[in-house]
This record gives structure tokens, sequence and C-alpha cells, in this order.
């Protein structure tokens, strides 16, 4: 980011909005999730804003970011399958697993194609990963990174993933080092950092990433997302434009509609019955006019609530149209 946009934010005390819906950002490197979110925000003059998880400062590419309401359904979007794209130099391992750490280790690269192939169907399926000290996850409340800063090493156990694809590719950088290109389609949870670890030790020479990039997350592609860079270069209106519906987290939900009598019912947290077939996710639709309610779940034909958009958050994304 150039220095004008960041000393703006800094500075410029600026008159929010109520904004609903979801901006697909492609962070750039070396910010934060939240001070991307935060950049963003600004620009969009948001009274509220939150993001469905988040990539470390080293990482760029897609990242969802939820305004208003949608930041209601943004849990959802967690338990998304992700894909990324990688580069891990082989020969050396570091403190964090990634070019920010020291270099405790260096060892020669002798890997052949077969190698390569052999390693890569072993990282493929259902894995059991232990997570690194390198991260947020918390242990009594505190971030795992505190601990890993102070010198501590945390047990930590293993937690399943499952590598649904997983492409290799031995080449060498313009220095001359052998690096690993990855591409990486995985669950939740999946630290891509490990994963080169992991394939560097079997590979008996060592890895740490250097590269990563979010490219898809759940129905998100990183060629539909916009950087900050352009985001700021727009008329404000074409930002705002920038924003997906909030109904845009909940593709994959099944869709019940509701006549005026039984919506104001359901927004009022009151259990509807209906000839639906059972279904654990449906977002649910006012008919009169058609507008996004909530989102519930289908047992034994009654329509319980889940998450509910508020009257006026439904009265603002109906005006937005």
């Amino acid at each position: 980011m150039g220095t004008r946009l960041e000393s703006d934010i800094v500075r410029v005390r600026v008159a929010r909005r109520p904004l609903h819906g979801v901006l697909l950002l492609d962070k750039p490197l070396g910010l934060s999730s939240n001070d991307a979110l935060q950049k963003a925000k600004w620009l969009l003059r948001a009274e509220k804003a939150g993001h469905t998880g988040t990539l470390d400062p080293l990482a760029t590419g897609v990242l969802p970011l939820c305004f208003g309401a949608a930041t209601k359904f943004s849990q959802l979007h967690l338990d998304a399958d992700k894909c990324y794209e990688a580069v891990a130099r082989l020969g050396a391992t570091t403190t964090t697993g990634d070019a920010e750490g020291e270099v405790v280790r260096e060892r020669a690269v002798e890997v052949t194609a077969a190698d390569v192939e052999r390693v890569r169907q072993v990282y493929v399926g259902p894995l059991q990963q232990v997570p690194p000290m390198y991260s947020a996850l918390k242990k009594d409340g505190k971030p795992l990174y505190e601990y890993a800063r102070a010198g501590i090493d945390v047990e930590r156990a293993a937690r399943p993933i499952t590598v649904h694809e997983l492409v290799m590719a031995l080449e060498q950088d313009g220095a001359g080092a052998s690096v690993m290109w990855m591409t990486v389609r995985c669950s939740k949870g999946t630290y891509i950092r490990t994963l080169a670890e992991d394939i560097g030790e079997a590979l008996g020479c060592g890895a740490h990433l250097v590269e990563l990039r979010r490219v898809v997350t759940g129905n998100f592609g990183v060629a539909q997302s916009v950087s900050l860079e352009r985001l700021a270069a727009m008329p404000e209106d074409d930002r705002v434009a920038c924003l997906l519906p909030v109904d845009a987290l909940l593709a994959d939900h099944a869709v019940v509609e509701l006549g005026p009598e039984d919506a104001g019912r359901f927004l009022s947290g009151v259990r509807r019955r209906g000839h639906w077939p059972d279904c654990a996710q449906v977002a649910v639709y006012g008919t009169d006019p058609r507008a996004l309610l909530g989102t519930g779940h289908v047992a034994g034909g009654e329509l319980v609530p889940g998450r509910l958009l508020s009257p006026i958050e439904i009265t603002q994304t109906l005006a937005a149209r």
C-alpha cells in the first residue's frame, strides 16, 4: 500500500454507514488479515465488518470480508475447503517453517522425480497433522505464537485434515536453489507450512515455505477478488458495487420461502410447519418482497430459526438493491 493511503487511514475520521455484503479481497503480502480488513472497512466507510478466517502476513490471495448482516454467517465459511499455490525451498528448515524464521538446519538436496511422486502419494487423502507453534491456535487463552516467541514449546495434539488434491513439481529458482511448487486442495484447518515441512522431511532434505497464495476458498476464487490498491483508486459507488450480497455465503444451503405472515413469525424466532424435507442448512427468504431473512434447519416438518437478520438489516439490504 502507498504511504498516502496508510496515513489517511490513521488520521482521517470518516462517517460510518451500514453496509451489508461480502467483499472478496486479494490480500496483499505483508499485511495481517485484520489490518487488511480495517483498511477495506475504512475505504467503504462501513460500520461493522469481520473476516472468515485468517491468512498469514506472508500469504496472499482471496480473503472474504463480511460487512453488516454478512458477519452473522461468517463462521459458516470457516468449514469451506481451500486451494493454495505454494513454493517451498528444499534443503533448509527454519524456526517458523517459513521464510520469516531463522535457518536451523541445512542439508543437501538429492531428490528425483520418482521421490517426488512417492512422497506426493503419501500426502494425499486423510492425514493427521500437528499444528505449528507459530499459529494463532490458543493454549490457556494465549496464542501458540506467543509461547513460541518466548522459547516455550507446547505439546499439540495431531488433528485430522484431508488433502483432496496435491500437485508437486521440482524446479530451481532464480538463485539456483531447489524449490517445490505445490498446488494443494485441502480441508479446513490444514497448515500449508506444516505440510511443506513434512514433505521436506519425507524427501530427506527438509524444507520451508517461501510463497503462499490462496486461490480458492469455498466457492470464491481469487479471480473474483479485488486488491486494496484497486479499491482505493475507485470512486466510492464503485467500491460498494464490489460487494456480493449477503447470501453469497449461503450458496450451499437449501432454500425455503415464506409468505408475509410466516416470515414475520419466523423473524420473531417462532418455528414454522410445512412440507419441507429434513435439511441441516437452509437459507430462508420472505416472498413479499423477496428478501433474505436468515438461516435455519428443517426437522420433522418444522423450520427451526438459526441466525436471523433484524428488520432494519432487511430494510437496508432491500434499499441497497
